[in-house]
C-alpha cells in the first residue's frame, strides 16, 4: 500500500501504549492515529477513526480484547487487528484468532521484530503457527454435511485451503502447488471474500469442517 498503514492502540497501561507507540514510530510505513483506555473505547474509536490496523491488548477493564475483537470484526471486517499480550496463553490467543484478528505480538519481543511482523500483516504474507494449525486439526472434526459456501470454491482453491490448514507459508504453498506467491495471495483474498473469513485460522478451521484436511496429516502433526 502507497499510504501509510494507519493503526489505533488499545491497551489501558499508559507506559505499554507508549512503548507501541515508540516502535511505531521507527518506520514511517505507519502511522499512528488514536489510543484507547478500554476495550469500548477501542470499539468506539474504531468506528471513527477507522485504522487500517489495532493493536488491542487482551486483558482491558470493562471490555476485554478479546471482545472488542469480535465487535470491531462484525462491523469492520478490513479493519486488522493484532493481539498484543505479555505472556502466550495459547487459550487466549486461539479465541482471539477464533474471532478473526489477524495475529499477536508479545511485548518483549525486539521492536525490529515487531515491525517486521506487522508489515507482514498488512501484506497478508503472515503465515499461521504450526502449534495453532495443530490444534485447529484437534480441537475441529469434519462436518457430516458440507456447508453451501464449500461449492463456491474451486479445487485450486480448495487445495491452497488444505495448506494453509497444514500451517504453510503463502511461499511454501506457492512451492507446493508450482505457482508464485502473488497467485497465492490473490487467491487467498478471494477465498476469504467468498467466505467471509477474515484471518487464515478461520480458513484452516473451514478446511478441517469441509473434511479437506487428511487423517494422516493429523497423525504426522501429533508427533511433532
Amino acid at each position: 500500500m502507497a499510504e501509510p498503514c494507519r493503526i489505533l492502540i488499545g491497551d489501558d497501561h499508559k507506559h505499554a501504549r507508549q512503548a507501541m507507540r515508540m516502535i511505531i514510530e521507527q518506520d514511517p510505513f505507519f502511522e499512528l492515529v488514536g489510543e484507547a483506555q478500554d476495550g469500548y473505547e477501542v470499539v468506539r474509536l474504531a468506528a471513527e477513526l477507522m485504522p487500517d490496523m489495532v493493536l488491542m491488548d487482551i486483558n482491558m477493564p470493562g471490555l476485554s480484547g478479546l471482545e472488542a475483537t469480535r465487535m470491531i470484526k462484525e462491523a469492520h471486517p478490513s479493519i486488522k487487528i493484532v493481539m498484543v499480550t505479555v505472556s502466550d496463553d495459547a487459550s487466549d490467543l486461539f479465541e482471539a484468532l477464533k474471532k478473526g484478528a489477524q495475529g499477536y505480538l508479545l511485548k518483549n519481543l525486539n521492536p525490529s521484530i515487531w515491525l517486521t511482523y506487522l508489515r507482514s500483516i498488512v501484506a497478508d504474507e503472515a503465515p499461521m503457527p504450526k502449534e495453532i494449525a495443530s490444534r485447529i486439526l484437534h480441537e475441529f472434526t469434519p462436518s457430516p454435511t458440507k456447508t453451501p459456501a464449500s461449492t463456491n470454491l474451486t479445487s485450486r482453491e480448495q487445495e491452497i485451503l488444505t495448506h494453509v490448514a497444514k500451517g504453510l507459508s503463502n511461499r511454501e504453498i506457492a512451492a507446493a502447488c508450482t505457482i508464485s506467491e502473488y497467485t497465492v495471495k490473490n487467491h487467498l483474498k478471494n477465498i476469504m471474500q467468498k467466505l467471509h473469513l477474515h484471518n487464515r485460522v478461520q480458513l484452516a478451521r473451514f478446511a478441517v469442517e469441509q473434511g479437506w484436511v487428511s487423517q494422516r496429516f493429523q497423525g504426522d502433526s501429533d508427533e511433532k
